[in-house]
């Protein structure tokens, strides 16, 4: 089956020059190593890539943030028909 992946650059030259030390096809050491991945099993999981550990790190400001939308949405409502005359 014929497929479509994005890998990081870095890693795709890696793996091509490993497989090309090999003397093996690349789609056969990406078949070999995603065998190898899965025959682990589950257990073992991918180390978290260090973006990810941005993703809530600002969490304790929801509150503040839904605060102050408040404050916007309620001025924001408020007309002065003086300025609208």
């Amino acid at each position: 089956m014929k497929t479509t992946i994005e890998i990081p650059d870095a890693l795709f030259r890696k793996a091509k020059a490993t497989a090309a030390q090999q003397g093996i096809p690349l789609k056969d050491l990406f078949t070999y190593a995603l065998q190898d991945h899965l025959a682990r099993g589950s257990s073992e999981k991918p180390p978290t890539p260090a973006w990810r550990s941005a993703f809530g790190a600002l969490r304790h400001l929801h509150k503040e943030t839904k605060r102050i939308n408040g404050i916007l949405e309620e001025e924001f409502e408020q007309i002065d028909e003086d300025q609208w005359r």
